[in-house]
Parts: C-alpha cells; structure tokens; sequence
C-alpha cells in the first residue's frame, strides 16, 4: 500500500472530488483517479459508488479513512522527527564530565548549545574520573570531560583539547605570596587543602612529594576543587589545583603562583570508540571547542 495512494484517499474524502483532491496534493486529476483505483483494486473492497460523474464513498470507505487519517498523521510526525534530527534541532546528549568543569566553564557550553536547540535534551552527569571512564566503556554517556593524568582510557576514543599547568594556590596573605614560581621543596612544611585520595591530581602530587621524600601536612581533604579553594580563601592551607579552578577564585583572598617542576596534563573529550557520535553530539562537541578556545585565550590553559 502506497503513501501516496493513500493521501490521495484522504484528499478525496476530505475535499470532495478528485479536481478539489488534485489541487490540493499539487498534481493533476488523471493522477489522482488513478491512485484511487489502484487502491481499491489492492483492498479488495469498494471504496467508492459510481454516480454520474462523481463517487460517493461507500460505508467502508468512511471506516477505512478513520485508520487511514491515524496513518498519514502519525507519517507526518515521522517526516517531522526525521528533519528535526537532520537540522539538530531534537535528540538527546548525555555528558559525563568532571566537577571541576562542572563547576565553571562546561554551565556556559550547555546554555549556549540550548540557545540554538531548545528541544534538544541535555543530561550532565558530574563524575569522578573513574566513573567516567566506566560510562564510556558501558555506553552510558555519549561524551566525557575529563582529564589525561595517570588514565588508563581503556575502551575510549580520546581527544585532546588543551594542556593545563597546575597552580598552587595561597591565601593573599601568605608569605609565599611572592614574585615567581614556587619549587615543591619550599611548600614541604605547609599545610594542604587536598582533593580525596584517588583523584588523578592528587595521586600525581602524592607522587612528586615522595620522590623528593617529604611527608606533608594534610589540613583537609575535599571531594571538589570548588571547596579546596574556598578553604584556602578561609586561610586553613594552601593547595595544588587546576589551572581551570582559577575560574572559582575570590581573588580578594585567594593568588596562584606556577610551580617547579611543572605538574601538567590535557582536557580531553572521552567518547566510546566503536560507537560514532550522533549528529547532536557533534555539533555540542563544536559549541565546547569554542569554549575551550577562550580559555587558552585568557591564558587559563594553553594549546
């Protein structure tokens, strides 16, 4: 059974003769005579009485177009879906990301990306490192956020999009608080402010401290980079963050300085590698480079 026979049914019934039917389709009348016929002849029942120059539609006809109008409405929200998809403008995007970029940047891609596609849905999934290379490898997230230090990115497709440095972060009034970077040695007798044991970081920092044999002081042990800072602001340590949460800095209270040896790594976009990104995700993938872009711009991170 043809779409096309049956939209001309339904013009038929809706407009009263094949002329009215032919107009309103955009093709001639011998076509839509034809279709009708054809119709009628696959069903196998009359869909029309011949009477005179016109065709009264039969009993049957009238219960067929109930089905029928159920058929053609729901092809035309097909046709409707399938273009919203085609333009991006429906879909659905899962993100597993970080909550340092959670927290700062990763907010503004997402309104921006909702600006041009409102009916878009966008799920954020705030995840440790470890959990976000799980929904990679189990396809539950179609991108990740995430960060290359001391991953095993086992089952992902990963892309780097900028290097970061790590910075130490000090209260204002902190005698360190001067010109130049700080040597890792110079901070061994300061108390820390450190994300929980298992972060990427703070394995990486955990690590450089014991090559040069130094036991520290841990002061506190936070989940976010958002919290580590806030309590360097409050004064109770000092702390090396991420270069991206100097974004989260009441600058009132809280100065970064570089340090020696560097400690650095890349953001990277994590992504299933058998499975390719949906149109949605590519374009949502474009809106985050832009960001990404401005802040190696603004100096926050590097190419």
């Amino acid at each position: 059974m043809k779409i096309r026979a049956l939209e001309a049914f339904d013009a038929y019934l809706r407009h009263g003769s094949t002329r009215a039917a032919a107009d309103a389709m955009g093709v001639g009348q011998p076509l839509v005579s034809k279709l009708l016929s054809g119709l009628e002849k696959e069903l196998g029942f009359k869909l029309f009485e011949r009477r005179r120059n016109h065709l009264a539609p039969t009993p049957e006809a009238l219960l067929f177009h109930e089905s029928v109008s159920r058929t053609l409405s729901a092809f035309r929200e097909l046709n409707t879906e399938a273009e919203a998809i085609s333009t991006q403008k429906r879909g659905n995007i899962v993100i597993a990301a970080q909550p340092i970029f959670c927290d700062t940047f990763l907010l503004d891609t997402i309104a921006r990306f909702k600006k041009s596609r409102p009916d878009v849905g966008v799920r954020l999934v705030d995840v440790g490192l470890g959990e976000l290379l799980r929904m990679i490898a189990e396809r539950t997230c179609d991108i990740g956020l995430g960060i290359t230090l001391e991953t095993d990115a086992y089952g992902a497709e990963v892309t780097p999009l900028g290097r970061c440095e790590a910075r130490c972060a000090l209260p204002v009034g902190h005698p360190r608080n001067k010109p130049g970077a700080i040597p890792l040695p110079r901070i061994r007798n300061e108390a820390f402010v450190e994300l929980s044991p298992g972060s990427p970081l703070r394995t990486r920092i955990d690590y450089l401290f014991e090559t040069i044999d130094v036991r520290r002081t841990i002061a506190a042990e936070l989940r976010t980079l958002r919290s580590v800072c806030d309590l360097v602001g409050k004064g109770t340590g000092i702390a090396v963050i991420d270069p991206i949460a100097e974004l989260l800095i009441d600058r009132r209270r809280v100065v970064t300085k570089p340090l020696i040896p560097t400690i650095d790594w890349e953001i990277a976009l994590f992504s299933p590698r058998d499975k390719p990104l949906s149109q949605v995700a590519r374009s949502f993938v474009e809106t985050l480079r832009d960001d990404i872009d401005g802040l190696k711009r603004k100096g926050v991170i590097s190419g």
